[in-house]
């Protein structure tokens, strides 16, 4: 009887040991964070800009249930555009049959040579000269070629975008819910600088009014038209409440790890680093991750796209932004597959 009374004491003590366990797991597990985009709960999403042309591709992505999906456009590709009404219509609604939000990924700080737009008179800018016509200012500081960043405050660019026939309208009425918009940080590089010093323009300001107009020139095709800003994560500082006015979100990438340009997916180099000037000083991780949380508090949710090959890295990405309050995602920098990383 005595070892009968022993045994249900090691029992009991062993079963609230397990329970105390299971409450301390639970207390210290990651919430996961959303953002609210025109009634849509954002918890996770994919970003793929190459390899669309294919309808098999388009496909892979219906079939995933993400929240939001951002992605080529295509259709002003040079050459082998994409069919963009097939894109739009297949990935409007997630596989479980539910609204997604699909954005359009758009490069507003520089031009690329293999658009449309690019024309056959144009002359690319080396790192020491302006190209032609000369808002064309220099080459891609991260080595993506074919990409060179302008002066984005030149009409004959932003007609490009804002022309009642322009890139934006095109965007709104194939359908897409808003633009993700790359190289803001424009407003932010040396060369950028040097030649706006030339103008008298506050590249600050020029490139939050050229967002603003991106907005307003959505919002004529569609009321809830999105905008959501990659990196330059300083830029808030220039004017606070302007800034959170005109956008519906950022998305910031590298902060923990990034891939080289022009990496392709399966290269060594297509995630996993860190450390170098990419995160000194301003852009060093702890610093990346205040400045992002300068943005909840105006309540304007934040994306983080890091770049890793290893799934250590990917899970230790996710728990850490997760941890700050941010969305994740985490890929590859060639970004033309779906990431067989977490979170699925």
């Amino acid at each position: 009887m005595k070892n009968a009374k022993y045994i249900i004491l090691i029992i009991l003590i062993t079963i609230l040991f397990n329970c105390q366990q299971s409450e301390k797991t639970k207390n210290n597990s990651v919430s996961i964070p959303f953002a609210n985009l025109n009634g849509t709960k954002v918890s996770y999403f994919m970003y793929q800009i190459q390899g669309l042309n294919e309808r098999s591709s388009i496909d892979s992505l219906a079939d995933t249930n993400y929240d939001m999906l951002i992605v080529e456009p295509g259709f002003n590709f040079k050459e082998e555009p994409y069919d963009v009404v097939y894109l739009v219509n297949k990935l409007k609604r997630k596989s479980n049959g539910e609204k997604r939000i699909v954005l359009a990924y758009i490069d507003i700080g520089q031009a690329e040579d293999y658009r449309d737009y690019w024309q056959d008179n144009w002359v690319a800018p080396t790192t020491e000269q302006r190209g032609s016509p000369d808002f064309l200012i220099t080459t891609d500081p991260d080595g993506w070629s074919g990409n060179y960043p302008v002066a984005y405050w030149d009409k004959r660019w932003q007609n490009i975008w804002l022309a009642d026939d322009g890139l934006i309208r095109k965007i709104a009425d194939y359908g897409f819910d808003g633009v993700y918009l790359d190289w803001v940080e424009a407003y932010d590089d040396e060369k950028i600088r040097a030649y706006a010093a030339t103008q008298t323009v506050n590249t600050e300001n020029e490139m939050m009014k050229f967002i603003e107009n991106i907005k307003s020139m959505g919002k004529t095709v569609s009321s809830d038209f999105l905008i959501i800003a990659q990196n330059a994560p300083y830029l808030i500082d220039a004017n606070p409440n302007y800034y959170t006015s005109i956008i519906d979100a950022i998305a910031m990438e590298d902060t923990w790890f990034y891939g080289e340009g022009d990496a392709d997916w399966n290269s060594p180099k297509a995630g996993d680093l860190k450390g170098g000037e990419r995160h000194s000083d301003d852009y060093s991780t702890e610093n990346r991750i205040a400045q992002n949380k300068k943005y909840l508090t105006y309540k304007i949710p934040v994306f983080t796209v890091d770049y890793c090959i290893s799934v250590d890295n990917a899970t230790f990405v996710y728990r850490e932004s997760r941890k700050n309050g941010f969305v994740p995602l985490v890929t590859r920098v060639a970004l033309s597959e779906i990431t067989k990383t977490p979170p699925f």
